[in-house]
């Protein structure tokens, strides 16, 4: 088993018992990427040279007897909507391609306290609005298990890493299933924490009452311990909720009590469920069952016919008001013909946003305009609190509720790409976990026939993440889908991008 093969766990205990130097394993990951990238192209900014720093200093550390965190020399990939100090972060938009944040997120600070080697930025659907990576500005991602497919979004350049097994563990975050989704496209596991869990203080924000920051890895294990380093209270995130962090790593493998677990039959009524996602979803909670889970029905009328046109009200509403401060004056891209005041802004925001962006920033806009705010944004959260009261309902029946991640498995490049509706739709399962904020798990749990990872997504009560965790370890005891591994694909033709520095502005 070669390096890149193993888990963070692996990878920690190896390093630990000097069997595996941290510059060891970052000089493996960065080989990995230089032969995976070229197809995958799952990153967007690679600098090899201060990752080898960052593992030189790991070592140097242990060398000297002094105590070292939780992820001592091991890889991680950060998705390019979080400040890394002095590094680009760009959100996947020609808007912020040259920006180099002066501070570190502080999810950032609690990885480089822990240790972690931050091998690089990964790609990203414009500013997080997507669902497979292929509205970033820059190059779209490919599915590790398809090159011909996406991976999700629009986390999907963390998702396509951690299967490429170019990064043992990536970050990403959540507005509408932005973790869940891309997780379930490319066969890893993806965590959405409960909104306020993990601070979001240094991400550049989409829908701040919905986004969320999580982890992602090819194991339940391996996303406890990375969940256990980003999680905690941060007084600079004014939504950051002051709660002790559990030992997820400790408590991982003590058996959770006889899961009652919730089917909301409507989940598998929905129009467009793949016959293939359906027989996965159902096979794997029989698994549960024959150890000692018992499924419940439970109903979520509104959150399925409801949740997507809430979330694409408040979502859109919330991205118009945060983006409004990228007009080529204050902060981004200003356009070099020049105008006045209003020219220059009109002008900036036309050159540097791609059609996705400008779609949601005036569907938004849309909704908070005078005259259509109450029939609109208001009645959107109206609904949405009846959501939250069905899911408080439901939850007082079972300890956790499971279906599908998402109604297919990934689809080609392209496809949906010229029909938003087709691409919302897409995330039908895992919205209803944002506008509610409880956590949400997908996992892998089998194959179509073409090949292609299939979700199962579980939810669970506000800031029960330890109770999915040791779910999902559980049935992870008696299958093998997170052992899969994509084949190595064939090189295509074409040029590398360069690791070493962004994408250029407005090229």
């Amino acid at each position: 088993m070669t390096v890149y093969d193993l888990t963070a766990m692996q990878l920690r205990q190896a390093h630990a018992a000097g069997e595996l130097s941290a510059v060891a394993i970052t000089e493996a990951f960065l080989e990995r990427i230089r032969q995976q990238e070229p197809i995958i192209q799952a990153f967007l900014h690679v600098d090899e040279t201060e990752a080898i720093r960052q593992a030189e200093a790991v070592d140097a550390k242990r060398r000297s007897g002094q105590p070292v965190g939780l992820l001592a020399g091991i890889p991680v990939g950060i998705k390019d909507l979080l400040c890394v100090r002095g590094t680009p972060t760009t959100c996947a938009s020609r808007m912020l391609a040259s920006y180099h944040p002066p501070y570190d997120a502080t999810v950032i600070q609690r990885l480089r306290a822990a240790d972690a080697i931050l091998i690089g930025k990964t790609n990203l659907d414009e500013f997080a609005m997507g669902s497979s990576t292929e509205t970033s500005a820059f190059r779209p991602t490919r599915n590790p298990w398809n090159p011909e497919c996406n991976p999700g979004g629009s986390s999907g350049g963390s998702a396509a890493a951690v299967a490429a097994r170019e990064a043992p563990l990536a970050i990403g975050t959540d507005t509408g299933g932005s973790i869940r989704q891309p997780a379930s496209f490319c066969g890893i596991v993806g965590l959405k924490p409960t909104y306020g869990r993990v601070s979001r203080y240094g991400m550049v924000a989409f829908a701040s009452s919905l986004d969320q920051i999580g982890p992602m890895a090819r194991t339940v294990a391996d996303t406890a311990l990375l969940l256990e380093v980003i999680a905690g209270h941060d007084p600079r995130d004014s939504t950051s909720v002051p709660r002790p962090v559990p030992r997820y790593t400790e408590r991982l493998t003590m058996p959770p009590q006889p899961l009652r677990i919730g089917l909301p039959r409507e989940f598998f009524e929905l129009p467009g469920l793949d016959r293939e996602v359906e027989a996965a979803t159902r096979a794997a909670l029989q698994e549960f069952v024959a150890r000692g889970a018992t499924l419940v029905d439970v109903s979520l009328p509104h959150a399925a016919d409801y949740a997507v046109a809430v979330y694409y009200l408040v979502a859109t509403a919330e991205a118009s008001s945060n983006l409004a401060r990228y007009d080529g004056m204050h902060y981004g891209h200003r356009t070099a013909i020049a105008g006045d005041l209003a020219t220059t802004m009109s002008r900036s925001r036309a050159e540097a946003f791609g059609p996705e962006v400008k779609r949601r920033i005036m569907l938004g806009t849309y909704a908070l305009s005078s005259g259509y705010y109450d029939a609109y944004y208001l009645k959107a959260l109206k609904v949405r609190r009846l959501i939250a009261q069905e899911f408080a309902e439901a939850f007082s029946r079972c300890d956790l509720i499971a279906g599908p991640t998402s109604p297919t498995p990934a689809f080609p490049i392209g496809s949906k790409v010229n029909d938003p509706l087709a691409m919302y739709l897409s995330d039908i399962y895992t919205i209803s976990a944002n506008l509610v904020g409880i956590p949400g798990l997908s996992l892998p749990c089998g194959f179509s026939r073409c090949g292609l990872p299939i979700g199962l997504q579980l939810l669970a009560p506000h800031f029960a993440e330890e109770t999915l965790l040791q779910a999902g370890h559980l049935y992870e005891q008696v299958t093998d889908w997170h052992r899969r591994c994509p084949p190595d694909p064939k090189r295509m033709t074409g040029t590398s991008p360069n690791l070493d520095s962004p994408p250029s502005a407005l090229e």
